[in-house]
């Protein structure tokens, strides 16, 4: 471990974690696990609300920092720039006293093998303080920096949702709430948000998904009444929606595509025991693994398969499924207050790609649906390219495809959910059945 001082260990873990996924291209997740072994475990809530904040705030940290400046870093010392932001952060976002703050920045230039910079960051930490309301009124002239958002991303949204693309922004930076699904097969919501109470967590419920509770305060899991044994689990209240909108009954053949981590897979399963096979399909064999140990944990069974959903020849027995869910690859744009670091690992040829991949996955997994069954597209993005722009193509080149008009969602020919919307995250649901059927 590094970095003996108060605080200053922390502050060059999360420099260090915000550098691995600017310049690396690595989750945040996967860095923030690594540096945390480098931090004492008292200081590790520290670490993470640096890093995440940072990540999240990065664009518009890093408009300070060019401004800031005299000179550019030179490459060897980009770390230098991750390590300024962090600083910055705190200055303006934190209730960290200014000069706590500044010291340990300062400080963690020795745990980054950079000493000879501990001038550079405590010159510019100090201007900043002095400068702060004109830098402010600079970098917020700019839409995209006030957001932190890269131009090709809020641009996008601005084209899709030019009436609420300011409000939807705001809510993509807010600090996500944390949602948890309670596990109808063991037992009530109403139940369940007593046994909260009682063990002094505040919770309150959500309209359209009957197993969600959003608590007041998040909590460690495993302090949750019956985590261990399955009771609960946590996931987000648009993503509860999946399961009532595919309506699958017992007795039925259900395929969750693209099914890691799980969590839809879990809620299929609880809300309808008596399916007759549900088949959990992944390309990852390692997120395959992660959804079977969640089931494990619940005590629910599926056969789980890794295969590509857009080749289905290739894992697909030829038995036809009653019920499909793809929960399709995206660009994770309706997530962004969970994760970030999308904003920093996102581009747009990236969105070209996946809008290919999911047109592929529609069509291959159409002619799998029997007579009669339905289909359920959904992502947990808000870019209309992926989402009712997808679901209008697909309709116009498949003819036996139809909107199910009996699943309560909302003809455009979906329903887009944007973030914040209810509390709920950014996702997007068409279904869909066969033409000269009933589902």
């Amino acid at each position: 471990m590094t970095g003996s001082a108060i605080g200053v260990a922390p502050r060059a873990q999360a420099a260090r974690a915000v550098h691995a996924v600017r310049v690396q291209g690595r989750s945040l997740d996967d860095a923030l696990a690594e540096a945390a072994t480098e931090v004492a475990l008292r200081d590790r809530p520290l670490l993470q609300a640096l890093a995440y904040g940072t990540v999240r705030w990065h664009r518009r940290l890093a408009g300070f920092t060019d401004r800031l400046l005299t000179r550019p870093l030179q490459p060897r010392d980009a770390i230098l720039a991750d390590l300024l932001a962090v600083g910055l952060f705190q200055l303006e976002a934190m209730r960290v006293p200014p000069r706590a703050a500044v010291h340990a920045t300062v400080a963690a230039t020795e745990v980054l093998h950079r000493p000879r910079a501990r001038g550079l960051v405590n010159a510019v930490l100090r201007r900043f303080q002095r400068e702060r309301d004109s830098l402010v009124r600079a970098v917020d002239a700019q839409p995209a920096f006030r957001h932190a958002f890269p131009d090709w991303l809020y641009a996008a949204l601005a084209e899709d949702w030019p009436e609420e693309v300011e409000a939807l922004a705001t809510a993509s930076n807010a600090v996500p709430p944390m949602w948890l699904r309670v596990n109808a097969a063991r037992g009530s919501r109403e139940a369940y948000a007593d046994r909260l109470a009682a063990a002094g967590h505040a919770a309150r419920s959500h309209p359209e998904a009957p197993e969600a509770l959003c608590l007041e305060t998040p909590a460690e899991v495993a302090a949750l009444p019956g985590w261990a044994p399955g009771d609960v689990s946590v996931q987000d209240a648009a993503a509860q929606l999946a399961a009532r909108l595919l309506a699958p009954a017992p007795g039925q053949r259900v395929l969750d595509a693209c099914a890691a981590p799980g969590g839809k897979t879990a809620h299929l399963l609880e809300t309808t025991p008596g399916v007759a096979e549900l088949v959990a399909l992944d390309v990852s064999p390692g997120r395959l693994a992660e959804l079977e140990r969640g089931l494990a944990r619940l005590s629910l069974r599926a056969r789980c398969l890794v295969g590509d959903a857009a080749h289905p020849a290739a894992w697909w027995d030829g038995r036809p499924f009653d019920r499909i869910l793809i929960d399709a690859p995206c660009s994770a744009t309706g997530v962004i207050r969970r994760h970030p670091d999308i904003k920093l690992l996102r581009r747009p040829e990236d969105v070209d790609r996946l809008v290919g991949l999911q047109a592929a996955i529609l069509d291959a997994l159409w002619p799998l649906l029997a007579p009669g069954g339905r289909l359920v597209y959904a992502t947990c993005s808000v870019l209309r390219r992926e989402n009712d722009s997808q679901i209008a193509a697909f309709l116009q080149r498949t003819p036996d495809a139809i909107l199910a008009p009996d699943s309560g969602v909302i003809s455009r020919p979906g329903r887009q959910i944007l973030t914040g919307e209810t509390n709920m995250d950014g996702f997007y649901y068409a279904c869909l059945q066969h033409s000269l059927t009933e589902a």
